[in-house]
């Protein structure tokens, strides 16, 4: 099994893991907040779709963001990122933007 290399700031112990986990126990209760919200503006956007005919821009960005948050919430839980996501720091924009029309082929 492969040592976690410790930082530079204080040496790695079981009481800087233990809080670390902690916090990967509160973000993963937050990811499952996070992709609740994704189904529900998923289902939103479908319901305006479908008796509107248009898309809803904001809703698109806002489920983009949030998709981006996931991940980044996914990638601090993993140990594959030492920064805390929001909201320990901003809420993170648009990984990519979304796609300049939608195609329903």
């Amino acid at each position: 099994m492969e040592r976690l290399p410790a930082s530079t700031d204080a040496p790695l112990s079981r009481g800087r893991i233990a809080m670390r986990l902690l916090y990967t126990v509160l973000f993963l209760f937050i990811l499952g907040v996070v992709w609740f919200l994704i189904k529900l503006t998923t289902f939103f956007q479908y319901i305006l779709l479908f008796f509107t005919l248009q898309v809803s821009e904001p809703v698109r960005r806002f489920a983009n963001q949030l998709c981006r948050y996931a991940y980044e919430v996914a990638r601090y839980i993993t140990l594959n990122t030492n920064e805390r996501p929001f909201p320990f720091r901003e809420f993170p924009q648009d990984l990519e933007a979304p796609a300049a029309e939608v195609n329903f082929d």
